[in-house]
């Protein structure tokens, strides 16, 4: 509890800017590093103060502002190796603070390529998994986090599974995508894949609960749904008039490019939550249960 200094990386994104939301509501003092001056306009806007800057350009700067915060949410786009760079700089920075460092991972490194077939495996947050082959190795940094209690550093991990919310998902872009490039909406194989789901506000709620309470080295997953991904694909296809089509991997590739094809549209990402239950007391929102309901928001809507 009590008021914090928080700082947000990553904070003009899709899910930084539901952080920067969240922690404003909370009435606490929200900075963000955004890389440009639209996104810092849209900051402002919101109540928290922007500071510009480029993790990959600039990463000693960007770095150092963490020495100023309680709180610092790690909500950027990178890499992994970057990815992994950046954590460890973060984790020098705040040695023997005391202060809260939440890395926001993702449900990734433990989905399956099934080539659009259903997997009975769903993972809770303390499950044994095989680690994917392609982003596996961002649980290392995980770890890194998880273990900074050691250094004197509260480390904390969040897991989204498939973000969406306010007209926004990778999922439902990607699916557009098909419609522009072949005139279809395109699943894998058979469709029924999937990558369990969460609106974005519901992550959001995580990371503030996480700050408020949440015990060093913990782990939580965002996860509130699951629909296959040609039940997504058919109701997109009704709503724009079009029809849809099952393709195969190299299609996909075409479609989406290699790494989109092989980590998102043909594999199976299945998780619980239970945890982020349990220790959080989280409880999703009851409308933002249903990710086809965002098929009928227009995308101009956000």
């Amino acid at each position: 509890g009590g008021h914090m200094k928080v700082l947000i990386y990553g904070a003009g994104g899709f899910l930084g800017s539901a952080l920067v939301r969240r922690f404003v509501a909370g009435g606490h003092t929200v900075r963000g590093l955004v890389r440009n001056d639209e996104a810092a306009a849209a900051l402002r806007e919101a109540g928290a103060e922007p500071v510009l800057g480029d993790l990959l350009t600039d990463p000693d700067d960007t770095v150092a502002l963490a020495s100023d915060a309680d709180v610092v949410v790690y909500a950027a786009q990178l890499l992994l190796e970057p990815e992994r760079n950046t954590i460890e700089a973060l984790l020098d920075t705040l040695a023997e603070s005391g202060k809260t460092l939440i890395f926001t991972s993702g449900t990734g490194v433990l989905s399956q390529r099934t080539d659009g077939e259903w997997s009975e495996d769903t993972f809770t947050e303390d499950d044994e998994f095989v680690r994917s082959k392609y982003i596996g190795a961002r649980v290392d940094t995980e770890n890194l986090v998880r273990a900074a209690g050691a250094r004197g550093i509260r480390g904390i991990v969040v897991r989204p599974s498939m973000i969406w919310g306010h007209g926004r998902s990778p999922m439902l872009d990607g699916f557009r995508t098909s419609i522009e490039k072949t005139g279809a909406v395109c699943y894998i194989g058979r469709g029924l894949n999937l990558y369990s789901n969460v609106h974005v506000d519901d992550v959001a709620e995580i990371s503030y609960l996480a700050a408020e309470k949440a015990p060093t080295g913990a782990i939580y997953h965002a996860v509130s749904g699951e629909t296959n991904f040609r039940t997504i694909a058919e109701a997109l296809a009704r709503r724009h008039g079009v029809s849809a089509r099952s393709i195969d991997l190299a299609e996909g590739v075409e479609i989406w490019g290699t790494f989109a094809a092989l980590i998102v549209f043909s594999t199976c990402s299945r998780t619980r939550a239970p945890r982020a239950r349990r220790e959080l007391g989280w409880q999703p929102h009851p409308d933002r249960l249903d990710v086809l309901s965002e098929i009928d928001v227009p995308a101009s809507a956000i």
